[in-house]
């Protein structure tokens, strides 16, 4: 009995390191079509000319 303890240790081992292997190497889908629009959009808005509004100026009025 002590053998068969001995045996399932090691074949319970390699079935979670084969399941994990399978999981770690599974395809993925990359989502990353919108957050990289987004960040060309915000790219190319930090890269535009800054648009600074004038300052505005007050009427020339004299002390009578």
């Amino acid at each position: 009995m002590a053998a068969l303890a001995w045996l399932i240790i090691p074949v319970v081992g390699a079935i979670c390191a084969a399941a994990w292997a399978r999981w770690a190497t599974r395809a993925r889908s990359s989502g990353d079509g919108a957050s990289l629009a987004g960040y060309e959009r915000f790219r190319e808005a930090m890269q535009g000319e800054a648009v600074r509004p004038e300052p505005t100026q007050k009427p020339d009025t004299e002390p009578a």
